[in-house]
């Protein structure tokens, strides 16, 4: 990403819970003048890439790769190319070579978003503390 012309959608990378996350990455994004995007085609963008986001599940585990806190960051350039980091529950999941491109698949097809590059990470390992209380909720963790 070059300087000044990414756009942070949003950073989840933390091992804070995910709503405590969202906030403080919420709080320390960029203001819509940092951007080439227009503040309401931004937030329509940002809105519709997590839509996309929780169409794409584990097969073994019956929660979205949002909830389930595995999107850890995803930036939004100036010309509309997206490039989103993410994890897996473990590092031997059986989808490992499958999933980023239905992550992949699932973000190009948002409106205004060009093309998408994603790439896996296991810095920070994820955890299940990264869970959504939705997620939580469906797999009765609570």
């Amino acid at each position: 990403m070059t300087e000044n012309t990414a756009r942070d959608v949003i950073d989840l990378s933390g091992t804070a819970p995910k709503e405590d996350v969202i906030a403080e990455a919420s709080a320390e994004l960029p203001s819509a003048e940092a951007s080439a995007i227009p503040a309401d085609e931004l937030a329509r963008i940002t809105d519709d890439i997590v839509e996309a986001l929780k169409t794409v599940f584990d097969p073994e585990i019956p929660v979205d790769i949002y909830e389930l806190g595995l999107i850890y960051k995803v930036d939004l350039e100036d010309d509309r190319s997206l490039k989103v980091l993410m994890s897996l529950t473990a590092p031997g999941c059986p989808v490992a070579g499958e999933m980023p491109g239905w992550v992949q698949e699932a973000v190009e097809k948002v409106d205004g978003v060009t093309k998408a590059l994603v790439e896996l990470t296991f810095d920070p390992p994820w955890t299940p503390a990264r869970m959504s209380d939705e997620a939580r909720l469906a797999l009765n963790m609570f």
